[in-house]
């Protein structure tokens, strides 16, 4: 029985269906010698080639959290000198799930499982993200409130969400949605920016113990509720991913 390529390549656990994607697009991965087009079709004898290199059997799934610092990456690409799979040094091949901005930090899951990735960052899931930011100038009850109600970016009004002052300039933010750095388009449109992100804790999962630059591996509990948080994932649903 035949697989979409991209999926081939995520259950593999060289990367994502998204990184596969891009993968594609530049022309880095050919099925039995030819090059391949998004779309493709793989069947258990065809041979798929990544950067010239074969793909191998996927391993024991791995499933990692980091506290990721500034100035980090969340890509596979190992010709970003900043990459999180360098930064991590794991000993298998792992992939971030979802993304965090170079300039943010927190919480950040890697694993070399591409279906759980897809299950957690498929849209419609409401999966929380809680995050600590910081702007450049103070915050008042009505820039709460409009961050509260939804902002337009992207084309788009983001949806109502939880949103608490934590201090003069600091606010605390949970978000279900996933649109592409949209905590910082959120605050550029009301006239803020970004000087300090935190992502503090992504479903049942927080950062407590967990030092900027450490990772450490989920707990039987931990994953055991996160595959139950899971379980019910849609399968027809777009992917928002998982950004801040």
């Amino acid at each position: 029985m035949d697989t979409s390529l991209n999926k081939y390549i995520s259950e593999t656990g060289f990367c994502s269906r998204r990184e596969a994607d891009n993968y594609i697009d530049q022309g880095r991965v050919t099925i039995n010698g030819r090059e391949a087009i998004k779309g493709n079709r793989v069947g258990e004898n065809d041979v798929v080639h990544v950067d010239g290199e074969p793909l191998k059997k996927k391993k024991a799934p791995v499933y990692l959290m980091l506290n990721k610092p500034k100035g980090v990456t969340c890509t596979t690409d190992q010709k970003d000198k900043s990459n999180i799979i360098d930064f991590v040094n794991f000993k298998t091949r792992i992939f971030p799930i979802g993304r965090l901005d170079k300039r943010s930090e927190g919480l950040i899951f890697l694993t070399n499982d591409g279906d759980i990735v897809n299950k957690i960052l498929r849209a419609g899931n409401n999966h929380e993200k809680e995050y600590i930011v910081s702007v450049d100038k103070p915050i008042d009850i009505d820039f709460v409130n409009r961050m509260r109600n939804g902002v337009r970016i992207l084309g788009t009004v983001t949806q109502k969400c939880f949103v608490k002052q934590e201090g003069p300039k600091r606010f605390r933010i949970i978000l279900t949605q996933g649109l592409n750095r949209q905590i910082r388009r959120m605050c550029e449109a009301l006239g803020y920016e970004v000087e300090a992100l935190q992502r503090i804790r992504i479903m049942n999962i927080n950062l407590t113990g967990l030092k900027s630059g450490h990772w450490r591996y989920f707990t039987p509990a931990e994953m055991e509720i996160v595959n139950a948080m899971v379980a019910n994932s849609s399968k027809t649903a777009g992917v928002d991913g998982m950004d801040e």
